[in-house]
């Protein structure tokens, strides 16, 4: 069975609870890597640049104490593995139904079930929906 690694874990402290039940709930069913929680200014603003964020400092949800946001990649990381994501955020998407926690994942900003109708995909985000 897969389990969250040290970095992972340390990636983790600064997360939202609710996120956090949800990760530990779907390592048990499929392997990925803890990328990113909180962001700090320097994190975030970095971020921003690359164009790995449509926010400025300290707009974003992974800004927050504890996070409101995460980035996990599935494992062994291919960040071109598009469906390996998409089931990823299936699993994940399950999971916080089942616990009755909103979320929503950047492959879908809108909630409308489609990628192809995005105009940013952040596959390895999902976020609390508060």
């Amino acid at each position: 069975m897969p389990k969250l690694s040290t970095l992972s874990e340390k990636r983790l402290e600064n997360v939202d609870p609710r996120l956090q039940k949800i990760v530990r709930k779907a390592i048990e069913i499929t392997d990925f890597a803890v990328i990113c929680g909180h962001r700090n200014k320097e994190d975030q603003d970095r971020a921003f640049a690359e164009k790995k964020s449509k926010l400025k400092w300290p707009n974003s949800k992974h800004n927050a104490i504890p996070s409101k946001a995460i980035d996990l990649a599935p494992y062994p990381i291919d960040w071109h593995d598009i469906p390996r994501f998409a089931f990823l955020a299936g699993v994940i998407s399950t999971i916080a139904a089942q616990e009755n926690i909103k979320i929503r994942w950047g492959g879908d900003w809108d909630q409308d079930g489609f990628t192809k109708d995005e105009r940013f995909l952040d596959m390895p985000h999902f976020e609390l929906v508060d």
